[in-house]
This record gives structure tokens, sequence and C-alpha cells, in this order.
């Protein structure tokens, strides 16, 4: 493993930010970790999920605030959040297992 003063000497100096990377990466080499770069077809379909569910959700913010408009006390007010909330959540952990599902799919 290189020192820092290795490194630094090597390259130029670098910021904490790039130091701080390299020890991750030699964290993952030492720990067995591989970095696979995606295709480009997976970087489509990553793009095309995160496009599906960004329009999923403003569709569903579009019904939040006409339920708003149309809602006659405080607690239906916070009823409607809540349930924006729960599916904003479930939008994200559908949208972030399908994109885990892309990535191991190599």
């Amino acid at each position: 493993m290189l020192a820092v003063e290795d490194i630094l000497m090597s390259e130029g100096p670098k910021s904490a930010y790039e130091l701080a990377m390299e020890r991750l990466r030699q964290k993952d080499r030492d720990a067995g970790v591989t970095d696979r770069p995606l295709t480009e077809e997976q970087k489509t379909k990553i793009a095309e999920i995160r496009k599906f569910y960004d329009a999923k959700f403003a569709e569903r913010e579009i019904l939040h605030q006409d339920a708003l408009r149309k809602a006659r006390s405080h607690e239906e007010v916070a009823k409607l959040g809540e349930e924006l909330t729960q599916d904003r959540g479930r939008f994200e952990r559908e949208r972030d297992r399908k994109i885990a599902e892309i990535r191991d799919a190599t």
C-alpha cells in the first residue's frame, strides 16, 4: 500500500477528498470488492427507471394537491401528508430495488 507521502510526491498535491477516496478504493481492493463500470444499456435502463418514478411521484403530488384543496380539517391534511410520505418512500424503495437489480445483472 502506498503511503500518503508517496501519493503526494508521485501525482502532486491532492485534496482531502481525493485522499479519502483513494483510501476507500484501497480498502475495497483489500476486501476483494471489484469495481464494474455500468454498460451503456444499464445506464439507459437506470435513466428510464428514474424518469418513470419521477413521473409517478409528480402525478402523485398533483393528486395530493387536489386532495388538499378539498380537505376540510387539519386531521385530514395531516393524513394526506402522511399518505404522500408513505407513497414517496414506497416509490423510492421500488426504484432503488429495480436499479440494484440492473447494477447486479452482469
